[in-house]
């Protein structure tokens, strides 16, 4: 009898909050300024890093650095895998340090600029 009251009161809340979210479209928007995106907002911040060099893949475009923690992206020490164009790579080889910037988009990290 429990799991029946209780079954019947999660779909009344659900319910209510279905017919809640529909009361939306009908809010007065009057005074409220829309946020303008500008070139500024639009970009996703660069962020600098040091480290080490464990893979190159010429096939996927990708290359395996092991770095510090950055700060710019509340990141901890770790080793992971970035997005990079095949002339960026140049010259480099694993077990190189470098120093690179990157920059985040759509949950996936491209490298920018690295040298060694």
């Amino acid at each position: 009898m429990k799991l029946t009251l209780i079954a019947v009161a999660s779909t009344v809340v659900a319910l209510s909050f279905s017919a809640l979210a529909e009361d939306m479209p009908g809010m007065k928007m009057d005074g409220m300024e829309s946020k303008q995106m500008t070139e500024e907002t639009k970009q996703a911040p660069v962020a600098n890093a040091d480290g080490t060099i464990k893979a190159i893949d010429t096939v996927k475009h990708t290359v395996t650095i092991s770095h510090g923690a950055v700060p710019a992206v509340r990141w901890p020490p770790m080793t992971m895998v970035f997005s990079v164009t095949q002339d960026k790579l140049t010259g480099l080889t694993a077990g190189d340090r470098v120093s690179f910037s990157f920059l985040i988009e759509g949950g996936r990290a491209t490298i920018v600029s690295i040298q060694k």
